[in-house]
């Protein structure tokens, strides 16, 4: 059996219920906070982050990912629909703006597995919607 396998056998946890039922509850706040470690010293995307509200993207953030990987839905009573297209619009995102988010958010993904924290078949689900969900973003053309 796979290590991941082992895991949630040990766990009990069937594969069909969400994401959030096979996590540890910090799960997304470590994803999240090592996406925004990564970001705040990247030169393509530290400058798209307004410092003043590096706080409040990183808990927007959490938020999202937990409510669309099945968990409570606190981002959608705040905020209302996530509209996600729209409230990038202001950003100037082209390939190199997305190549870089995708990069610095599989990092945090991969350090999940590494950590044994994440199966690879939630990392490839992962991977899939941020590949996916990065590409939607684009509204420039470099």
């Amino acid at each position: 059996m796979s290590q991941d396998g082992a895991e949630n056998e040990r766990r009990k946890i069937p594969l069909e219920q969400p994401l959030y039922d096979r996590v540890d509850p910090e799960f997304f706040t470590r994803l999240v906070d090592h996406f925004y470690d990564a970001v705040l010293v990247d030169p393509v995307l530290a400058p798209l982050y307004p410092p003043e509200d590096l706080d409040g993207a990183r808990e927007r953030l959490r938020l999202f990912l937990t409510q669309f990987w099945g968990g409570p839905q606190t981002y959608s009573d705040q905020r209302g629909h996530p509209r996600l297209r729209m409230r990038h619009a202001p950003f100037v995102i082209g390939e190199v703006q997305r190549e870089a988010w995708f990069r610095l958010m599989a990092n945090a993904v991969g350090a999940e597995v590494e950590a044994g924290a994440l199966s690879e078949q939630d990392e490839a689900a992962m991977l899939g919607y941020f590949d996916h969900s990065a590409r939607f973003m684009m509204n420039v053309e470099q």
